[in-house]
């Protein structure tokens, strides 16, 4: 049994680490996405530097890193005890390390807000609607896909503690939280200065993938 469960925390990490922005960019435009916009290897530096259409993509394979291995976890050991729980959670937490910090890409990776999409909406769907509400809420209003991400991972333990869940699990969601919001603190301090990017700006629905090729191909 314990073979199994280790096999599946390394296999959650190593699926995790598949860097699909960057060989998405690649295969698409030969672009180097990590060279362009904000560095990252995300959905939203894809669709901003690619094209919306990739961005999506982009956005669904990412979170299909997360949902695959704790959605492997549950069929294997079940959902209903709070050990096996606590189990698929943990799966989770490297499937969202394997994305942030990835083996394949030099350990350089993306803020985990899709991972952890899809790590949610396998432990608890309605628990990712109710994330999911605030991040659209918050980008219609204001505008800023980081802030409204933020927001979203953050409020994941208060959803999990409404819908019943184990303790451990909420523990593990704050954890994951943390770690999103660690690696959007970039996206922090240009909020405080004023100057984050707007979706608006700049367009997502206007980037033409017709992009000229990086200097460093």
């Amino acid at each position: 049994m314990w073979t199994v469960i280790i096999i599946l925390l390394i296999g959650a990490y190593l699926l995790g680490s598949i860097p699909f922005g960057v060989i998405i960019s690649r295969a698409v435009i030969r672009l180097d996405i990590t060279k362009v916009g904000s560095g990252n290897i995300g959905a939203t530096n894809v669709a901003r530097e690619v094209g919306l259409k990739w961005g999506v993509i982009t956005l669904v394979a990412d979170a299909l890193k997360g949902y695959i291995p704790v959605a492997l976890a549950q069929y294997m050991f079940g959902s209903s005890t709070e050990t096996a729980e606590a189990l698929a959670g943990i799966v989770g937490i490297l499937a969202l390390l394997g994305h942030q910090y990835p083996i394949y890409n030099r350990f350089k990776g993306g803020k985990g807000i899709a991972t952890g999409l899809g790590i949610l909406l396998a432990l608890s769907p309605i628990s990712c609607l109710f994330s999911g509400i605030i991040f659209v809420v918050v980008v219609i209003l204001w505008g800023y896909v980081s802030l409204g991400s933020i927001l979203a991972a953050l409020t994941v333990p208060l959803w999990l503690y409404i819908a019943g869940h184990s303790t451990f699990l909420i523990l593990i969601s704050l954890i994951m939280s943390l770690l999103i919001t660690f690696r959007h603190r970039g996206n922090i301090q240009r909020l405080l200065r004023g100057n984050e990017r707007k979706w608006h700006k700049g367009g997502y629905l206007n980037r033409s993938t017709k992009r000229p090729r990086s200097s460093s191909e």
